[in-house]
């Protein structure tokens, strides 16, 4: 469990919101729309009206004690910077803001943010991968050239066993895991035999991953 300060209810603050309450974190949420606040308030540990531009407004939150400060506010970049800033003053431990370009993100990063996140362009790129491999299930990126997918099991790999098929040495690929119905596998050795149901966790390089995934339809 952590403590989390989230400034800007809008609909993605409201989203992450619902998710740290459901994972039994601590969520003060702020907003300066009286009526936003009004409405959420009962849901969560602390609720405040509040223009966090004002630097005298966050000092009086006890920024420090938060394990991480998210900034969600979409739709006004020169409050996301200043309050990014005004957190990084008032001591914060760590700053997640949110950006809707990349030249946005350098400016955060530049004031102050430890992390900058893009959920829309996150969206659209998930949206994108999914359109075009119809086995990926959900997928990861760890850094710019490598990832995480979780596809469905090819056709061709059924009945057959890990060290026949040699996905590191055929395909670049690691199998971190695999899941079926409710059973998950983490230990795998050379002789498991992959069953009807089975859904892979594989790590490897981003376009070695895309290229085999669209081989597989």
């Amino acid at each position: 469990m952590i403590s989390v300060l989230l400034i800007g209810m809008g609909k993605f603050g409201r989203t992450l919101g619902e998710k740290l309450l459901g994972m039994g974190d601590e969520v003060m949420i702020v907003d300066k729309n009286e009526d936003v606040i009004n409405s959420l308030a009962p849901r969560y540990t602390n609720a405040l009206i509040a223009n966090c531009m004002s630097l005298d407004n966050l000092e009086t939150m006890d920024i420090p004690s938060f394990d991480a400060c998210v900034v969600t506010i979409g739709d006004d970049f020169q409050a996301s910077l200043e309050i990014t800033s005004n957190l990084k003053d008032c001591g914060a431990k760590k700053v997640v803001s949110r950006a809707m370009t990349e030249i946005q993100r350098k400016f955060l990063m530049r004031v102050g943010a430890d992390e900058v996140i893009y959920p829309d362009a996150d969206i659209a790129e998930k949206l994108a991968v999914r359109l075009n491999t119809d086995n990926v299930i959900n997928f990861v990126d760890l850094d710019s050239q490598y990832s995480i997918f979780e596809i469905a099991l090819p056709k061709k790999w059924l009945k057959k066993s890990l060290v026949e098929i040699n996905p590191r040495g055929q395909y670049g690929m690691n199998i971190l895991t695999v899941k079926n119905g409710g059973n998950v596998i983490s230990s795998l050795d050379g002789s498991y035999v992959f069953q009807e149901g089975d859904q892979l966790l594989v790590f490897g390089n981003t376009e070695q991953l895309l290229a085999f995934t669209n081989k597989q339809k």
